[in-house]
């Protein structure tokens, strides 16, 4: 279960890295973010944000009663346009939602967990959400990931394989019909690694070359100024 509050936890920093949401947004944009199968409900998403507070990783700010109450008189206009009244906090979000922000430890937590490259970055229960935070990540670290997430899927692949040929005879058509549907999933996946792999690795040689070729050109740079 930790890992999955691990994971959790991730893309949530990943999300508030951008700008501060409240609750119900960050529900929102998680589920943009991991697409609806792996939809989190309000029951993990409110004690992964207690604990990121608690912690020191993300603040709160509270809404302004005064100005929630003047708000309502006016027929809450401006919070249900999501626009701030003059003296309200900053980061209160529509009809005075709480909303969460990232905090400077948060935002070295974020940096040190997407630096990491190791096994839990590519197993399942992660790999979404990693690639997700694809952008925010640097592409030496990008590409430790998909490698290591391809060598996993061809494990499996040849685990699965080497099963099927061992039991083929004793399933009937359904079964035979899923295993094979579950193979050609794991085999378009390492397909679609393998184009990502190619890219990373075209990216990660052309800034080798660039840099290489910027410390060859400045001594030249200072001999012709020295000229």
């Amino acid at each position: 279960m930790r890992s999955r509050s691990n994971v959790l936890e991730t893309a949530i920093l990943g999300l508030l890295s951008s700008a501060p949401l409240h609750g119900y947004e960050l529900r929102k944009r998680l589920n943009l973010l991991l697409g609806s199968f792996r939809a989190f409900s309000y029951g993990s998403l409110y004690p992964a944000l207690k604990s990121l507070v608690a912690r020191g990783l993300i603040e709160t700010a509270e809404p302004d009663p005064a100005t929630t109450a003047r708000a309502t008189a006016r027929g809450g206009a401006a919070s249900a346009a999501g626009r701030p009244s003059s003296g309200t906090k900053p980061l209160t979000g529509r009809r005075g939602r709480i909303v969460y922000r990232l905090t400077a430890d948060g935002k070295e937590h974020l940096q040190t967990t997407l630096a990491s490259a190791g096994p839990a970055a590519w197993e399942d229960e992660s790999f979404d959400v990693r690639f997700a935070l694809f952008a925010q990540t640097d592409a030496e670290t990008r590409l430790r990931i998909l490698e290591g997430r391809r060598t996993r899927l061809t494990e499996r692949l040849e685990a699965v394989r080497e099963s099927a040929s061992r039991t083929r005879e004793r399933l009937d058509e359904y079964t035979l019909e899923l295993q094979r549907h579950g193979l050609e999933q794991v085999e378009r996946e390492v397909r679609w690694l393998d184009g990502l792999i190619t890219t990373e690795r075209d990216r990660v040689s052309g800034r080798a070359r660039d840099r290489n070729a910027g410390a060859h050109d400045a001594p030249a740079q200072r001999n012709k100024e020295r000229g």
